[in-house]
């Protein structure tokens, strides 16, 4: 069993905007919060978040260095630099593992982990991803107005990209989709009519910087752009979702509801590891994160509330 000193009324797993959104709100209302921060951030290399009133180009590490700060005024609020290995429980009796061996209990669990992005494995790609290799157009397209444009993608959603990229900032968009020479017809279609160019020949490699990017192609041409998008795949951690049976949605995210609660009693979801059902893709906006950690912990807290009144609401 954990002893009673290692239990807290909410343990969340994940330090990014969305884990420390949350345990501000949980801290000023007094509840014994546990961060479990596994260290850094998908974010980490962006040179600045965006979108994100009063902290436009802030530093992603700045931010976050920023609210653990801020955190230090809430005694309640205790953050380990550890990460979780284990979960398990149900709700009022949760106990999570952290890799230094300890073991920590909760009434209520919050998931905040994230995605990993995997970018190609081409050299040049990996090493330049989130600094010169951009991967939002809402992040970043304003930066990239005007310029030329190169869009890795094989898949049609990344594709696509190419053409919004061609429809919001610039009338010079080159699509390398990396051997892959058979799109859908409509896809064809859309980037014709956009004047953007399909190159199918596989990417050798990347090099440069931004604003003097070369691509090389595996027959022994290149193409000198200024800006690389690519749209990685990414894949979620949701490995410890998993532990706690919570359902998770055919495209990898966690099932969540309106009030950020999964399948599983007592456990919240939130930040780009969940998605409602009823929006066709899950968000990735530093900005959304906090707001979904802020809305899930008000809920988590009025659950916590209510449970504890002396005659529960019928």
């Amino acid at each position: 069993m954990t002893s009673e000193t290692d239990r807290h009324e909410v343990i969340i797993i994940g330090a990014g905007a969305a884990g420390l959104s949350a345990a501000q709100v949980l801290g000023r209302q007094q509840r014994r919060t546990l961060i479990v921060d596994g260290g850094a951030p998908r974010n980490s290399r962006a040179d600045g978040i965006h979108m994100y009133l009063s902290r436009d180009g802030f530093s992603p590490l700045a931010l976050l260095s920023t609210g653990r700060h801020e955190l230090e005024a809430y005694p309640s609020v205790t953050i380990r630099q550890a990460r979780a290995t284990n979960l398990a429980g149900s709700i009022d009796d949760f106990t999570v593992t952290l890799d230094d061996g300890t073991r920590h209990g909760a009434r209520r669990l919050m998931l905040a982990t994230g995605q990993i992005d995997q970018p190609w494995d081409v050299p040049g790609v990996p090493e330049r991803f989130g600094t010169s290799v951009l991967h939002c157009p809402f992040c970043h397209g304003w930066e990239a107005r005007g310029k030329s444009i190169a869009v890795l993608g094989r898949e049609p959603a990344e594709v696509m990209l190419a053409a919004y990229v061609a429809d919001r900032y610039s009338d010079d968009v080159v699509v390398a989709t990396h051997g892959r020479h058979r799109l859908p017809l409509p896809i064809l279609k859309n980037l014709e009519a956009l004047g953007i160019t399909v190159l199918t020949e596989p990417v050798a490699e990347l090099s440069g910087e931004l604003d003097d990017l070369t691509l090389r192609f595996a027959d022994g041409t290149s193409l000198t752009r200024q800006v690389v998008f690519h749209r990685a795949p990414v894949s979620l951690q949701t490995a410890l979702a998993t532990q706690l049976a919570v359902e998770l949605l055919p495209d990898g995210y966690v099932r969540v509801d309106e009030f950020a609660q999964t399948s599983v009693p007592g456990v919240t979801a939130v930040g780009d590891l969940a998605r409602h059902p009823a929006l066709p893709d899950g968000l990735t906006l530093v900005s959304q994160a906090a707001a979904d950690g802020v809305r899930a912990a008000v809920w988590l807290e009025q659950g916590l509330f209510r449970a504890g009144l002396p005659v529960p609401p019928g």
